[in-house]
């Protein structure tokens, strides 16, 4: 049985793992695992993720499930968080397009405007209209 300290010490490593603030140095890659994600294909795309990610062999990245993201008819929603830059939301994620999105904006940094949905500054990178593969 863990003790109170031992989850507290627990709970910090996390923190500073996942949610390093101001101060991250690694790529924070986030999967909407809700019931609407996970109907819409969230799991696979999880999976294809964490597959490119090792087949990269990209060290410095970290991938996290979560719950709602907010905008269930846009699912699998995929975020992208790099450290000095604003968050980029990828939507109407397939296997294919997670792959291609790691590929291209984690290991070279070039956003795939084609599958976002997000606003930078006051701008819409994209407006977002689904399509299939």
């Amino acid at each position: 049985m863990k003790t109170i300290e031992d989850l507290k010490n627990i709970k910090k490593a996390t923190f500073q793992r996942v949610n390093q603030g101001t101060n991250r140095k690694t790529t924070r890659i986030v999967v909407g695992m809700a019931t609407c994600g996970l109907a819409a294909g969230a799991e696979p795309v999880y999976d294809a993720i964490v597959d490119e990610v090792n087949k990269l062999g990209l060290t410095n990245v970290v991938v996290v499930k979560t719950g709602c993201i907010g905008v269930c008819r846009l699912e699998p929603i995929v975020e992208i968080i790099k450290p000095g830059e604003e968050k980029v939301t990828y939507v109407n994620m397939s296997p294919y397009k997670a792959r291609r999105v790691i590929a291209s904006h984690v290991l070279v940094g070039a956003v795939m405007k084609d599958y976002t949905i997000h606003v930078v500054q006051g701008k819409i990178l994209n407006d977002y209209k689904i399509e299939s593969d």
